[in-house]
Parts: C-alpha cells; sequence; structure tokens
C-alpha cells in the first residue's frame, strides 16, 4: 500500500519520542535493567527468553570491540540475575563484513563466556551477502563449542534446504543441530528469494519437516497461525518429544497466539532487544517491511 510506504520513509525524520510510543511495545528498552525486568516477566510466565543488544552494520571495527565488551558484560549480568534465558547476536555488529577474522575472534570470546555458564550463543542470520560467511563462522564456532552455538535459518532464501542439507555432517545424535527457523525479513531480489506467502509458509514447513526427520532442534520461530499449525501437525507425525524443540517469537508480537501455544504445553522462547540503537532498528525494520505501518498508526492515535 502506497500509504504504508510514504509512513515508511518518514519515520526516520520523526521525533524519537514520537517513535517510541511505537517501538516500545516491541523493544524491551534502552538499558540491561529494561531487559532484565521484561526477562523476570516473561519467566514467571513459562517462557524462555533470548537476549539481543541491538546494533549491526558497523563501520569501524573500534565499535565492534565496545560490542565485544558490551555483551560479554551482558551476560555475566544476566547469569548473576538466574534468568532462564540465552543470547542472540548480529555478525555484522561485530566487523563481519570489515574484517570476518576480527569478527570471528570477537564472537568467539562472546560463546566462550557464555560456555563457561553452560549457556548457549545464536548467530543471527542477515541479509544475503553474509549468508556464507555466517555458515563459515558457526561452522569454525561449532567445532570448537559443539554445544553452546546455534544458527538462524531464513525459509525464503532458495538456498536454505540446500544449506541445511550441507550442514548435516555437524550433527550428531548426542549433540543435535540447533536452528531457529525463521521466514526472513530482508528484503532480497526474486533470483534467490521466493516472494509469495503461500510459497514461503511451505518451504518453512518443509525445511521444518527436515530438521525433524533428521533430529536438528528446531526454534520454531513464527507469528503466523498456519505455520504453527502446520507445525503441530509434523510434531504430531513424527512424535517429536516436548523437549527436542521450541517455539519463538519476538516481544510484544501475536500475545494471543504465543499463550496459545503455552497453553498447549509447547516450550516457548521470546526474543528480547534492548539497548540505544533501539530508533535505528525501528526505522530499518519499517522500510523492511512497509507493512507495520498501520500498526504504527494504531499505536500513535488508536492507543496513543
Amino acid at each position: 500500500m502506497w500509504l504504508n510506504k510514504i509512513i515508511a520513509s518518514m519515520l526516520p525524520y520523526m521525533p524519537r519520542d514520537l517513535v517510541w510510543l511505537f517501538s516500545k511495545r516491541y523493544i524491551a528498552g534502552r538499558r540491561i535493567e529494561d531487559a532484565i525486568r521484561v526477562c523476570k516477566e516473561l519467566n514467571a510466565k513459562g517462557m524462555m527468553v533470548t537476549v539481543d543488544l541491538l546494533g549491526e552494520f558497523i563501520t569501524e571495527l573500534s565499535q565492534a570491540e565496545e560490542n565485544k565488551k558490551e555483551y560479554l558484560q551482558i551476560i555475566d549480568t544476566i547469569q548473576a540475575e538466574n534468568i532462564n534465558g540465552n543470547y542472540s547476536l548480529k555478525p555484522t555488529m561485530f566487523g563481519l563484513l570489515i574484517d570476518k577474522d576480527v569478527c570471528y575472534a570477537n564472537i568467539r570470546e562472546i560463546v566462550a563466556k557464555a560456555a563457561s555458564y553452560d549457556n548457549f550463543i545464536r548467530i543471527d542470520m542477515e541479509d544475503s551477502q553474509c549468508v556464507d560467511l555466517e555458515i563459515e563462522l558457526f561452522r569454525k564456532l561449532k567445532a570448537e563449542f559443539p554445544k553452546n552455538v546455534g544458527l538462524v535459518v531464513q525459509a525464503y532464501l532458495k538456498r536454505t534446504l540446500s544449506d541445511l542439507e550441507n550442514m548435516l555432517d555437524m550433527h550428531t545424535p548426542e549433540v543435535p543441530l540447533n536452528y531457529r527457523l525463521c521466514k526472513g525479513i530482508y528484503v532480497e531480489p526474486e533470483s534467490i528469494a521466493y516472494k509469495n506467502y503461500h510459497e514461503i509458509n511451505a518451504h518453512f514447513l518443509e525445511d521444518l519437516e527436515f530438521m525433524f526427520k533428521h533430529g536438528i532442534y528446531p526454534g520454531i520461530a513464527t507469528h503466523d497461525k498456519p505455520l504453527v499449525d502446520g507445525a503441530f501437525k509434523l510434531i504430531e507425525k513424527y512424535q517429536v518429544p516436548r523437549e527436542r524443540y521450541e517455539f519463538q517469537m519476538l516481544y510484544g508480537v501475536t500475545p494471543q497466539l504465543r499463550n496459545s501455544i503455552l497453553e498447549a504445553g509447547h516450550r516457548m522462547r521470546i526474543y528480547v532487544p534492548f539497548g540505544e540503537q533501539w530508533f535505528a532498528y525501528s526505522t530499518r525494520r519499517l522500510k523492511e517491511n512497509p507493512r507495520m505501518a498501520w500498526d504504527i498508526i494504531k499505536a500513535l492515535f488508536v492507543r496513543g
């Protein structure tokens, strides 16, 4: 819709306080204390969390160093609070597109910190220019920390099923591969990405079935009820034990569907983003998905 695109293009120029009225429904806050509060609230309702410091696509390696130090402090702080959760990060925040070796060294230090607490780091998948680099990064980390690192895969990329097949060499029944399966949000050309809603959903369920067939642990990341229903059918078909998968959702999104999954006895993990980069995160995500503009209209004027 043309109106959505106009709103999306205008949002970066709106007052930050105005944008925050929309964003605070989907972002825990600016500080670690905000994330801890939200995580404890979610834990109290029976949900696990994954904590994410906002930021991506840095331009200077000095930023990568600062981001690494902040993540190390976040892990120590979260662990001290006895929160039931793990951590997600974006490799471009640590210099992936500037120097992949520096990026690896930064993220290795973070994974080692999480492993010292017997915890886990999820490597987020970013746009198509990053996919091969992030799979390479995951392979190196998985070899050293087999239980402490996982990856995100995106169902709308035409290469994803092939990637899953090619990474099976890292899988063992004792230490299964661990993926978050999502649809994918980055704008990609039709030559490499499915565009049709039903086609994307079909490939999401195809990828999920592949994981169940091979004993891979999936984080089923969706807010789409047809995909949730499709996942339920696959879980029943393959008699997958409850401890061998989980559902995942973004903080603040589709709470009714989230609660229905919990009430049915399935495990749920909530992605909890926070940090000073919330404004860039919000405006970038809106540009990538202008259909969210109507939510902003409701947040600003209907709920305002």
